[in-house]
């Protein structure tokens, strides 16, 4: 554990109540995973206190919305980590923005083995948090690892869905089958050392033809407002995963047994006007009690990443103050 100042760690401000460290440790692949440990200045570090895990968006890094819930909830009294999913940000991995659901939903596991080592952690007192794709990474973690006592999800994306079938079951077979094609394809130009390609992610420049969800992606990730390159990175390359690797989440499955979970709670959170409404809802019906849908009325899926009037942070705390206890 290493004591930073928030300033070039966060793209918000901190509370000054609330102490920052960084922290890395090993996923079980002995990968090292970096985070962020946010502590009360108040808390009594020689009792055992409850901890709160934080998962960014597929293709972000902590620095973003995940030290945003991090550093609000550990002003709210919990100890809390956000941490860089493997492949992204500050954790190893190469090579860089690969997709891998698996060792993603891992890291997770890690962080609970992390926490759970430290003194002033009660074990059995860590719940988790996943915005967006890291939503959909949580659930698929805490299916099998029980430690994970309450889980909530925030502007849920289910990675693998949002692949196979697109927002709205709008993408067809055949196109699925091009993207994947395409995806074989690049493989024999990277396994024979050529030019690694990237796909998706966030729009560079805005023009009449950008869809509205990318503008909303846009305003997050390529404006002050929420832009972050980690060091090293290049900022033509952040929130774009490997194209070869990115069809991987096609064999992601991570609602299948979701009801397993129960009856540890579950919190899902999504904005009225969010495009990735449709996932929480899903996720909601497959889910066994105890289970809460919660709709924030006028917000959209990015509004839910930064808008502190927005987030919902008393429904958080009530969430795992009750079932952390």
């Amino acid at each position: 554990m290493e004591q930073i100042t928030p300033k070039g760690y966060t793209t918000f401000q901190v509370s000054d109540n609330v102490t920052m460290y960084k922290v890395t440790f090993k996923n079980q692949y002995k990968m090292n995973v970096a985070g962020h440990l946010f502590i009360p200045k108040n808390l009594d570090q020689s009792k055992k206190h409850s901890a709160i895990i934080v998962g960014h968006p597929m293709g972000a890094v902590k620095e973003q919305s995940a030290n945003v819930y991090a550093a609000n909830m550990a002003e709210r009294g919990f100890v809390t980590l956000s941490v860089d999913l493997s492949f992204w940000g500050e954790s190893e991995g190469e090579p860089r923005n690969t997709v891998a659901p698996d060792i993603y939903s891992e890291d997770f596991s890690a962080a609970v083995d992390f926490l759970g080592t430290r003194p002033f952690i009660d074990r059995n007192r860590i719940g988790i948090i996943g915005i967006c794709g890291s939503g959909s990474f949580v659930i698929s973690a805490a299916k099998i690892d029980p430690r994970m006592k309450a889980i909530a999800t925030v502007s849920m994306y289910d990675m693998g869905a949002a692949n196979r079938n697109a927002l709205n079951h709008s993408l067809t077979l055949e196109q699925r089958k091009k993207i994947q094609q395409e995806a074989a394809k690049q493989r024999y130009v990277e396994f024979t050392d050529g030019e690694t390609k990237y796909t998706s992610g966030t729009v560079h420049r805005l023009d009449e033809n950008t869809h509205p969800i990318q503008r909303e992606f846009y305003d997050f990730y390529r404006t002050p407002r929420g832009e972050y390159t980690p060091k090293g990175g290049s900022p033509e390359l952040t929130t774009h995963p490997t194209l070869s690797s990115n069809v991987k989440f096609m064999n992601f499955y991570p609602f299948n047994d979701i009801e397993t979970i129960s009856p540890r709670p579950m919190l899902f959170i999504t904005g009225d006007k969010a495009h990735s409404r449709e996932f929480s809802e899903d996720a909601y019906k497959g889910a066994a009690e105890p289970k809460e849908l919660y709709i924030i009325p006028k917000a959209g899926h990015v509004d839910l990443y930064d808008r502190v009037e927005l987030i919902p942070f008393d429904k958080l705390t009530s969430f795992f103050t009750e079932h952390l206890k």
